[in-house]
């Protein structure tokens, strides 16, 4: 469900929420309170190696649990976009990325615990030298190094994802 669906009173005055389509903002008229549900960032990274192979995780968590992603994850307020992405890389599969590129960005849905979350992420490519010390860590059940071309998009965890990595092996 779209996080308005929650908004049945005013967080402040608690008057009764009037009906509305659920991508408008909040608003109450008795205490002018106004809410709008931007969408949360997440960024993501294509790694790869010297060899053209990119890394890939297998989630351990839903949503996409058992499905392939690119190492990512929300960006932190106070972060910025390739903090973020970087300190996710960290906690998930222990790389530290020599550089990052942007390549994109896609909207996303992120259906967690009955809530659908509206999302932007946000695509990097990036390098590592070490990625000898990939380890499957924070909601990581594994992970393989894969030639992009090679991985089958039915496989991938999230749509933003898919159309990412169609973009990324059409630009080569």
């Amino acid at each position: 469900m779209h996080p308005r669906t929650f908004f049945q009173h005013c967080p402040r005055c608690g008057l009764p929420a009037p009906e509305v389509l659920p991508k408008a903002p909040f608003y109450c008229e008795r205490c002018s309170f106004l809410y709008y549900f931007n969408p949360a960032i997440a960024a993501a990274a294509l790694i790869l190696r010297e060899d053209g192979a990119a890394l890939f995780i297998r989630r351990s968590k839903d949503p996409g649990r058992g499905k392939l992603a690119m190492p990512g994850g929300f960006i932190d307020p106070g972060e910025s976009a390739e903090e973020g992405l970087r300190r996710e890389v960290r906690e998930e599969v222990n790389l530290e990325l020599d550089r990052l590129e942007y390549f994109g960005s896609f909207p996303n849905e992120y259906a967690y615990r009955g809530v659908t979350y509206q999302v932007l992420d946000l695509y990097f490519f990036a390098k590592t030298n070490l990625d000898h010390q990939a380890k499957a860590l924070d909601d990581v059940d594994a992970f393989e190094w894969v030639l992009p071309a090679s991985v089958d998009l039915n496989q991938i965890a999230f749509s933003s994802m898919r159309t990412a990595l169609e973009r990324m092996r059409k630009k080569g």
